[in-house]
């Protein structure tokens, strides 16, 4: 109990020492052991690293989960199956979710109404998408968010304590210094006070007994001095040594970003091949919608027309005039290779995405190519009479920019 004792007053002895020196720089009134340039620019260098790293490593964790109440639970479960040592269960994305309840309603609605199994396509793609980017969060969080977590946990922490260690060096540096300072001229006081009591045998011993005292205190505090220099130098080469190492923290970052980046590149793409894929599925069926919106308000009308011909173009009735400038059949139906173009009212349309005919009467696409479009009398909105050279034939709106 005495040893300790002794141990935390001499610890509250140099804590106070180590405050005053301190307060009196930042007050002008003592002198400071300024670092030297290669040892700040590391330090500024690891500053900046530091306060950049949190800054992108905060906003990522808001990237992968925008929701801060999701996020703070999510953190806080980490906590605890980290603390249990327990592999972290993948939790279900909101698009896994949102596909199950839609695979749910299709089974109330009736799988075999329109509705219903376009709800169990759209389900089953939103699920897709959902471990896509379950997928994605987990690779993001191995591969940059953990070696970022582990920099400024880890790496930034042992920085700290050695810059604090090699401050508190430095204060005891210059402590020893003071103390020198002021013994010398102690020591240069004494050793002039006989020139004016030469008469005053008596205080000339005492004068030179105090020179001899102060004397001994100056090789004391220059002793003091050197091992102070020692510890100095000592801690600022550690603290240099792991401050180079930033060096290394941002090639290994670097490295992460790189793989982050191609871990979005990955999901992206897959989500881009999910939704075209989707669209092809949902574009199978154009007049499912537009056949329950619109009902047929002729009983005359015929039955309606093959995959020959022009979808959603409804047929005259028998007793109706032919269309001027199209070709028909004794049906009345409409044939696709018969259609001749306007002489006005046709465009330019770019193909936003690859479409593959269902049927002879369709046209195939290609993305980014260039073709002729318009419509006809009739026809249904959702798709338009495309021409490229001489191949002619129904192309879905969706999947066209037009151009003016």
């Amino acid at each position: 109990m005495d040893f300790n004792l002794k141990k935390l007053t001499s610890d509250a002895g140099v804590f106070f020492t180590r405050a005053v020196q301190f307060t009196e720089e930042k007050l002008g009134s003592a002198e400071k052991t300024e670092l030297d340039a290669h040892l700040e620019n590391l330090i500024a260098r690891a500053d900046c690293t530091k306060n950049w790293t949190e800054k992108i490593f905060r906003q990522t964790e808001v990237l992968l989960q925008p929701n801060p109440i999701d996020h703070t639970g999510a953190r806080i479960e980490e906590f605890f199956y980290e603390k249990l040592d327990k592999k972290i269960p993948s939790r279900t994305t909101n698009g896994e979710l949102l596909g199950q309840y839609m695979l749910d309603a299709a089974k109330d609605f009736g799988p075999g109404t329109p509705y219903g199994s376009t709800l169990i396509t759209v389900g089953e793609y939103q699920s897709r998408l959902g471990g896509a980017e379950r997928e994605f969060l987990q690779t993001s969080a191995i591969n940059f968010l953990t070696p970022l977590r582990n920099f400024l946990e880890g790496d930034w922490r042992t920085i700290s304590k050695e810059r604090r260690l090699l401050e508190n060096r430095r204060l005891d540096l210059d402590i020893c210094k003071a103390r020198v300072k002021k013994a010398k001229q102690a020591e240069a006081k004494a050793a002039a006070e006989p020139d004016f009591q030469e008469t005053r045998p008596r205080n000339y011993v005492l004068s030179a007994s105090a020179s001899a005292l102060w004397s001994e205190e100056v090789d004391k505090a220059e002793q003091e001095l050197r091992v102070a220099q020692t510890e100095f130098d000592r801690q600022a080469e550690v603290t240099r040594l792991l401050l180079e190492g930033i060096s290394s923290t941002h090639v290994n970052h670097l490295r992460c970003l790189h793989e982050f980046v191609e871990a979005q590149a990955t999901y992206y793409a897959q989500c881009h091949q999910y939704m075209q894929e989707l669209q092809k599925e949902l574009s199978r069926y154009p007049n499912s919608f537009a056949s329950n919106a619109k009902p047929s308000t002729s009983a005359t009308c015929p039955s309606p027309v093959s995959s020959a011909t022009l979808p959603g173009v409804s047929p005259p009735c028998l007793a109706s005039s032919s269309t001027p400038g199209i070709a028909q059949e004794p049906s009345g139906q409409l044939k696709i290779q018969d259609v001749q173009q306007p002489s006005t009212g046709h465009r330019k349309a770019k193909v936003l995405y690859d479409y593959d005919a269902h049927d002879t009467s369709e046209l195939s696409l290609l993305a980014d190519e260039l073709i002729t479009v318009y419509t006809v009398p009739g026809m249904d909105p959702d798709w338009l009479v495309g021409e490229r050279g001489n191949q002619k034939g129904k192309v879905p709106v969706t999947y066209l920019e037009l151009l003016s």
